[in-house]
């Protein structure tokens, strides 16, 4: 039996937007009226077909309660626990505490120079900011949990007296229940929740809001010939039976991000296939995070024009990710990210 996916398409933004949702010629994505949409691609693993709002009543009768289930998710305003979804992009800035991140290894790994990134990004207009004491790139090697958690601990101190939005960037749980005395408003897990048996049971336990992120395989091995199916139905497939499983567990609460993981088991393709298409995963009626920024993908496109920290490559990136109502941006360069954000607005309205 075919399964069938919905995705919205065929934007509208700013003043035009408005406009057609008072008309009621489109829909809010997000339940945001910044963004619209009149178009559907309905999409099984053989086929897809676009097709404008108004033509849903003409489809079979099964095939239309999916679609309006799906369609109710997509235009539900979202919420999360002390975010406000309402103004997007929401830009998480990261500090690495490590000496071998793939961007900024050893650049914040000493406390005077982490509490001044820390502050720089929240000065520059970060809603959220990301520590991690551990590499995940590609080839990286675990490290141990009181290792990762003494690179941490100072900057966290440090945040636990800051209006800040603080998550944390970790794949083990001696970790979480360490910064749990401190202050800490989201894990990020890139894992997908599975590197540590423990770490479920301290999400129940705590009631911690976290990000469900994909990866294919571990850092040591994920971008050895990754392989999908179809990479978009597959990681919307992964979501919604991680979702299942989590509330089987016992986990009620909404207060979850959905991250495809860009560049974490992907290819060059596969990375294009998500990020322009990105739009699907609303349907699942969660608020979507991308970390688009310095990736291998821009250097794989943009080839001899490719640069050290891959501003251009990152900018446009976030904003197609915008243009699909992508609501968190999880970036190293928060100033600039902000500026074209704001530029971009101002020539669009």
């Amino acid at each position: 039996m075919n399964k069938y996916y919905t995705r919205a398409c065929n934007f509208y933004y700013g003043t035009t937007s408005k406009k057609y949702i008072k008309e009621k010629k489109s829909i809010p994505l997000n339940g945001y009226n910044d963004i619209s949409f009149d178009k559907i691609e309905i999409i099984d693993r053989k086929k897809s077909k676009i097709i404008n709002l108004k033509d849903i009543t003409k489809l079979n009768n099964k095939l239309k309660i999916k679609v309006n289930s799906d369609l109710k998710n997509i235009k539900k305003k979202k919420t999360f626990k002390k975010l406000n979804l309402s103004n997007i992009p929401i830009l998480m800035g990261i500090i690495n505490l490590t000496p071998d991140s793939f961007s900024d290894g050893g650049k914040y790994n000493k406390k005077n120079l982490a509490k001044r990134r820390v502050n720089s990004l929240l000065s520059s207009g970060a809603k959220i900011i990301d520590i991690g004491g551990e590499s995940t790139r590609p080839g990286a090697n675990d490290i141990h949990p009181r290792k990762e958690w003494d690179r941490i601990k100072n900057i966290l101190k440090i945040l636990k007296n800051k209006k800040s939005f603080v998550s944390l960037d970790t794949r083990k749980s001696f970790v979480m229940e360490k910064a749990s005395k401190l202050k800490i408003d989201l894990i990020n897990d890139v894992s997908g929740l599975t590197y540590d048996s423990k770490t479920i049971n301290y999400l129940k336990k705590t009631k911690k809001p976290f990000v469900i992120h994909h990866m294919k395989g571990t850092p040591k091995n994920m971008q050895i010939k990754p392989t999908y199916k179809n990479v978009l139905l597959d990681i919307y497939d992964f979501f919604e039976t991680k979702l299942k499983y989590l509330r089987k567990q016992g986990i009620k609460h909404n207060n979850i991000i959905l991250d495809p993981g860009i560049g974490f088991g992907k290819n060059l393709k596969h990375n294009i296939t998500l990020i322009k298409n990105i739009s699907i995963f609303h349907s699942l009626g969660l608020p979507v995070m991308l970390g688009l920024s310095r990736k291998k993908f821009i250097k794989d496109i943009s080839k001899e024009n490719d640069t050290k920290d891959r501003i251009g490559g990152t900018i446009s990136s976030c904003i197609q990710a915008y243009l699909q109502g992508v609501q968190i941006l999880r970036v190293h360069d928060v100033k600039e990210i902000n500026q074209a954000f704001k530029v971009f607005r101002e020539l669009r309205n």
